[in-house]
């Protein structure tokens, strides 16, 4: 094997593993795959990326996640079906069953890094991986240290990661798991190949005890002309990569941030893009990142050239590209923005209902921030061969411990503090629903975007859609006019009539489940019939 070096950190006795394997501490993206390359953990495009597999999962595995019940986060829990319990001898059997078995391969490999670009807010932590490809995938997603941060970082929370390891408990759901432990700081994840569940497990840490501080942390990628900062809450699937990548604006981030005293801050020091349907011509910035060295994509087809074909969805729909944000030409340098004028909430709406574009009073913002009204994108979760309506609370109900109306008050105070404008974005059909209609064009939807973002929608006229209450700009510069009124796109005006009073039904059924803890206002800013 050939010599790499990386920063010398000590061994892993601390963290329980005793090895004679060689382990390599802090190597730097293209090391690591230089090395996945010779350990056959995965193959180089024609320029330099990483190419990886990752299985049968090649997309979340919710239904095997869980949260340690322990006395120090018992009553700060949502619990339920989203935020399952597990108990602490379960936690501690399975992670000497991954701390053994890590112990048992002929290499291991370690990052030292931080998430958070608010210095006081950062959080470090350690990623104990199996593989280099994970490795760099870890390196790249979240905030790397200086020199000097290096020699004082002490680890707050560890992420064992054993993707090959496949449990056999009566408490798990499958062979596969992702726990986490706040009073340990310790997330332990097995049995699945699939990147996003490192990077997710440290969100939902974050999720929990950056609020507890009073700080707002946000499924959402965000961008600035350094006066006017966006913030874009969405689903995976839904264009927060896509939208917040614009010439014209510095990306802060791509998907998890936190909203604090100083303004908004990147969670990560990477990004991690669907790569479905990439075109140069659609998303430049993006495309451009696939052929950069330090680049890893996953269960991307790749011609006999190593060229990738964006388009081929055999493996999965939910194909993605992991790359430090540096590759990024347009971003600010240091992950961070002001106070957000304009928040957006994205979805991606399978029964072609919703306007393409719309402004929200300060109720129906706090309406739709609960709702967390879209689709789960083909591919995002295992299980999903097409888009399907779903609910989730605050665009990012998994990765949120507490309870929505905790995070939808903070972002009312903040929105109200700083005068921000909601708006909500279709990115999904038009026309009529899947199958039917057709998938929004992204240039009329960046057109939409930038024309609410540049104050050009502040004094067109509006109309109020009659079930939903949304003002629908009736003009906007560069998009047809006849595709912003959702029912005129419809042939089928009574068809378009019987789903929109569907979905309004299914937003007010889901809505029921919060009512209690929410203000009047906020509960008459739903749609009615």
């Amino acid at each position: 094997m050939a010599a790499f070096a990386g920063t010398p950190s000590g061994d892993l006795a601390n963290n329980g593993i005793t090895t004679d394997a060689q382990i390599y501490w802090n190597l730097n993206n293209l090391d690591l795959i230089d090395l996945a390359v010779e350990r056959d953990e995965g193959f180089l495009t024609t320029h330099n990326a990483l190419v990886t597999e990752t299985g049968e999962r090649t997309g979340r595995s919710p239904n095997d996640k869980f949260i340690v019940a322990e006395d120090s986060t018992f009553k700060d829990v949502n619990w339920g079906d989203v935020n399952v319990s597990t108990d602490v001898s379960t936690f501690e059997r399975l992670k000497v069953q991954v701390i053994n078995y890590l112990s048992t391969q002929d290499a291991l490999f370690v990052q030292d890094l931080y998430c958070g670009a608010e210095e006081s807010e950062s959080l470090p932590i350690r990623v104990i991986t199996q593989n280099a490809w994970h490795n760099a995938f870890a390196r790249n997603m979240f905030v790397r240290p200086t020199v000097e941060q290096l020699k004082s970082h002490m680890p707050q929370f560890t992420v064992y990661h054993a993707p090959h390891f496949e449990a056999n408990d009566a408490q798990l759901n499958s062979q596969c798991f992702v726990i986490v432990n706040y009073a340990a700081g310790e997330v332990i994840i097995g049995g699945t190949r699939y990147a996003g569940e490192i990077k997710k497990s440290i969100f939902s840490v974050m999720n929990l005890i950056l609020t507890k501080k009073g700080i707002l942390p946000m499924h959402c990628s965000a961008n600035t002309t350094g006066e006017n900062t966006a913030i874009f809450f969405g689903l995976s699937g839904t264009g927060k990569t896509t939208l917040s990548a614009d010439p014209n604006r510095a990306l802060i981030g791509d998907d998890e941030h936190g909203w604090g005293s100083n303004g908004v801050f990147n969670f990560e020091g990477g990004c991690y893009a669907k790569l479905i349907n990439l075109s140069p011509e659609d998303e430049p910035e993006i495309f451009a990142t696939t052929e950069m060295k330090g680049t890893v994509l996953e269960n991307i087809v790749v011609d006999e050239e190593g060229v990738p074909d964006f388009f081929d969805v055999s493996k999965t729909q939910n194909t993605r590209g992991s790359y430090p944000i540096e590759f990024i030409e347009n971003r600010t340098m240091d992950s961070k923005g002001g106070h957000p004028q304009n928040v957006i909430f994205l979805t991606c709406d399978a029964f072609g209902i919703l306007p393409p574009i719309s402004r929200l009073t300060p109720s129906q913002a706090a309406y739709h921030f609960i709702s967390g009204y879209t689709a789960k994108v083909a591919g995002t979760e295992i299980g999903v061969t097409e888009p399907e309506a779903t609910f989730s609370a605050c665009f990012g109900e998994p990765f949120m411990p507490m309870h929505p109306g905790v995070y939808a008050d903070l972002l009312s105070e903040k929105m109200a503090e700083h005068g921000a404008t909601a708006w909500l974005i279709n990115t999904g059909w038009s026309g009529g629903p899947y199958g039917i209609g057709s998938r929004m064009k992204i240039r009329y939807t960046r057109a939409m975007l930038n024309a609410a973002l540049d104050g050009e929608l502040d004094n067109v006229h509006y109309v109020v859609d009659g079930r939903f209450g949304f003002e629908i700009p009736t003009a906007c510069p560069n998009v047809p006019s006849e595709i912003l009124i959702p029912r005129l796109t419809w042939e089928d005006k009574e068809q378009y009539d019987a789903t929109a009073d569907n979905l309004a039904s299914m937003f007010q059924r889901n809505f029921e489940r919060y009512s209690e803890g929410v203000s009047d206002d906020v509960n008459a800013a739903g749609p009615s019939l």
